[in-house]
């Protein structure tokens, strides 16, 4: 009867077996090409929608104005404008590029170029002319366009304030487009015909910025609820409805 030394050598030497089997022989699909488990897992994360945060910061975008305060170095106070490229202008320090950036982030990336010349650089921003909430409204409406968003709005007045429903509309199918991700939209069907005949607004949702309402024309048969950001065109393209 072997003795518990020889016991413990053999499953040592099965587990390393094993092990050199499994690096030399990678994980195949059906086809008989290797798997990479790294690149299954990237594609996996790409294909599925990530809910943005509840309550997202504003985000800097071209032609947007502030004000910066250095409140032990005034002679460094300055008002920039964010350039078509994303770049802002800095006195003493030069181009930084900032698009996209939070006002959190912008004062990191502030106190990031001026501790080359200042001594922990204390900096404020002041938002000055910057891009206002929106949404906009597409397709069977009178007037189809960029709308301010002011306080609480929902969706039918929202087509209340692009001049309402044409005649060619059809508002038992009016869809709510709305940007979940950088990468996603969700896509919403609402009957406000029924809505509005069963005196029932229950389900007219709430705007938020960037949303988009589309009126379309004929009927919709079925649409995904998430879709890619660049399928939404395809929703939209005349003729698609």
């Amino acid at each position: 009867m072997p003795n518990k030394s020889t016991v413990f050598l053999a499953v040592v030497f099965v587990v390393q077996a094993c092990a050199l089997f499994a690096a030399q022989n990678p994980a195949q699909d059906t086809s008989g090409r290797p798997v990479d488990a790294t690149v299954s897992t990237q594609t996996a994360k790409a294909n599925t929608p990530t809910l943005q945060e509840r309550y997202p910061r504003y985000q800097l975008l071209s032609g947007d104005t502030m004000d910066l305060v250095f409140e032990f170095s005034p002679e460094f106070n300055q008002t920039v404008t964010v350039e078509p490229d994303g770049f802002i202008s800095l006195r003493g320090i030069g181009d930084v590029h900032v698009s996209s950036q939070t006002l959190p982030q912008l004062i990191t990336t502030l106190q990031t170029a001026y501790s080359k010349i200042l001594a922990d650089p204390a900096i404020s921003v002041t938002l000055k002319d910057f891009e206002k909430p929106y949404f906009i409204a597409n397709g069977q409406v009178a007037r189809p366009g960029k709308f301010e968003l002011h306080g609480e709005m929902t969706v039918t007045e929202g087509v209340a304030l692009a001049g309402g429903f044409t005649e060619k509309s059809k508002h038992s199918n009016v869809v709510l487009f709305r940007r979940v991700s950088s990468q996603w939209m969700e896509a919403r069907v609402l009957n406000v015909k029924k809505m509005l005949n069963d005196k029932n607004l229950s389900e007219d949702f709430l705007l938020r910025p960037g949303d988009m309402i589309f009126v379309p024309q004929n009927t919709i048969s079925k649409i995904a609820r998430y879709i890619p950001t660049a399928g939404v065109n395809t929703y939209i393209a005349p003729g698609t409805f």
